[in-house]
């Protein structure tokens, strides 16, 4: 047998020092035993969270301290988002909600047979309260367009805002209720809708948190000469007054300013990442292999983890081409897939490695690449 890419001795420790300063950490913490953990890859902030064992609100980069083995309950201002969440390295809104965390737990199944939460997850970002609540978020973030690659930033100004508003609701703001109950706007703005009219996303002094001149007051107001000479500066013209109020009316929020379609993209995007930052702490001991064509003994290849031992609740494992290498057995407690070459000299096939780490219900699939010489 010949291994094509050798993996050297020092490439793992390399890759888990790249990887903690591209990734983070992985739920390590404190010398207590507490661990930090993460509300969305690019974070949430100013969530307030508690456990067991901690209170406390989401830092900058999202992050929130736990005992392993707690619950996670989470609020925005006095508005509650979630409770009972099991604490995890990086949680998601879709795990917010007990019926999409058990959902969570069944994977789809790919054209190639083979087992995919990314299926399941994308089904449900059509569940109509998950998207009410992201979109809520979103639309609470201090600037208006929420940019790759950033997290949402909920600052202290908007939620003390948010808190008087909640206040002065008739009827509080329920993420169950249906789509179009939930972003009504106009003469009939829903509890969300009136909640984000009341927050001014700009300094205390800004003009734009201003109440905006009333009909009244625009009526009352003189016209503006024509001559500029005779203009007052000291004096508020009617169009002075009636682009005051446009100006200020404009830069009202609404759930329009956060659309069903940026949520699901939003989301994607942070799901993506959380996969990505999985399957990056696992590698196969071989990329490519070859062997003669008589060599038919049972081979393995192992599942590695960086800076760790792979812990697996589940594994399975298939070629592309059977006539050319055949999967024998697999095992999630050894981490290996055990095959065997069949085909002739210049017969190739890839094996396909899916597997689950034990403390998640995302899959990582690997490949490694057979050669027959």
């Amino acid at each position: 047998m010949r291994s094509v890419h050798f993996k050297s001795a020092f490439l793992p420790m390399v890759s888990a020092l790249l990887l903690a300063g591209c990734f983070g950490d992985d739920g390590s913490g404190g010398e207590d035993g507490s661990r930090t953990g993460q509300i969305m890859p690019a974070g949430i902030t100013g969530l307030a969270y508690s456990t067991a064992s901690r209170n406390g609100a989401t830092d900058e980069q999202g992050r929130y301290h736990y005992f392993p083995g707690e619950t996670l309950s989470l609020k925005v201002g006095n508005l509650k988002l979630a409770e009972g969440v099991p604490v995890r390295p990086v949680v998601t809104p879709l795990e917010f909600f007990p019926d999409l965390r058990a959902a969570l737990q069944v994977a789809g199944t790919t054209d190639e047979g083979l087992q995919s939460h990314r299926i399941t997850e994308q089904q449900l970002l059509q569940d109509v309260p998950l998207i009410n609540l992201t979109r809520f978020l979103m639309a609470l973030n201090w600037e208006l367009n929420l940019s790759n690659g950033e997290g949402i930033d909920i600052r202290e100004r908007v939620i003390s805002q948010l808190n008087t508003a909640l206040a002065d609701l008739d009827e509080p703001i329920d993420f169950n209720a249906p789509q179009d109950e939930f972003e009504s706007a106009g003469n009939d703005p829903s509890p969300a809708n009136q909640v984000l009219s009341r927050i001014c996303f700009f300094p205390e002094d800004n003009e734009l948190c201003e109440d905006p001149p009333t009909d009244a007051e625009i009526t009352a107001a003189p016209e503006r000469p024509e001559n500029v000479d005779e203009r007052d500066e000291n004096v508020d013209y009617r169009e002075d007054l009636e682009n005051k109020r446009d100006r200020i009316l404009n830069a009202v929020r609404s759930l329009e300013d956060a659309e069903v379609e940026d949520a699901r993209a939003y989301l994607t995007r942070e799901l993506d990442a959380i996969s990505t930052r999985l399957a990056n702490r696992y590698y196969l001991d071989d990329d490519v292999v070859e062997f003669p064509a008589a060599d038919t003994a049972i081979k393995t290849v192992s599942v590695r983890k960086i800076a760790g031992k792979p812990e697996l609740d589940d594994i399975e494992a298939i070629s592309t081409r059977d006539q050319d290498v055949v999967v024998h057995s697999f095992g999630w407690q050894s981490a290996s897939v055990d095959y065997f070459v069949a085909g002739e000299t210049g017969g190739e096939s890839e094996l396909l490695v899916n597997f689950r780490p034990d403390d998640t219900y995302r899959w990582v699939k690997k490949q490694l690449r057979v050669i027959i010489e």
